[in-house]
């Protein structure tokens, strides 16, 4: 199987922090975070598959630090890990206050995308090279996260079994 370099997935997101994007607290929405990151990261696990890919989990968001109106926000993506047709892709979000250039890391994120060939079922992707210490890192310590998800998604299969979909909201 073909092999790529993580560096060739990297994508990068800086926007403007304005009014209209801030909460009542004068910070970034989270939920407009969140579709920042799930853009990011799609187009880095996209540049590694070159094929439509799906959502398959957003791991974890954690929020670490506002992200201030009129600060600046950069999002940093790549492809950390691959199994057959999964990608686990990093999120790493930078806030800067552009008067001073103070940055602060405010959040990270984990995902995990699949995929799809023509006919919109799971295909092969490439297994990726880590190249700096932060790569390497974030590959090695895959697997722990990859059983981890497992582990969720197995009880959110077993939660779901036990849901009443026929019962309306009282």
């Amino acid at each position: 199987m073909k092999e790529i370099a993580i560096k060739e997935t990297l994508t990068v997101k800086t926007s403007h922090v304005f009014p209209p994007d801030t909460n009542n607290h004068g910070t970034l929405f989270g939920g407009k975070l969140m579709s920042y990151i799930d853009d990011v990261a799609s187009i880095s696990a996209m540049r590694l598959s070159r094929s439509p890919v799906v959502t398959a989990s957003t791991d974890s968001v954690d929020f670490l630090a506002p992200i201030k109106k009129e600060e600046s926000v950069c999002l940093e993506s790549f492809v950390t890990w691959t199994g057959t047709s999964s990608m686990e892709v990093f999120v790493k979000v930078l806030a800067e206050n552009l008067f001073t250039g103070k940055r602060t890391i405010a959040a990270t994120a984990f995902l995990t995308f699949v995929a799809l060939d023509d006919d919109g079922k799971p295909a092969r992707v490439p297994n990726v090279i880590p190249d700096t210490e932060e790569e390497k890192y974030l590959n090695r310590t895959a697997e722990d996260r990859v059983k981890t998800r497992k582990q969720r998604k197995k009880a959110s299969q077993e939660l779901a079994s036990f849901l009443d979909m026929d019962k309306p909201w009282e």
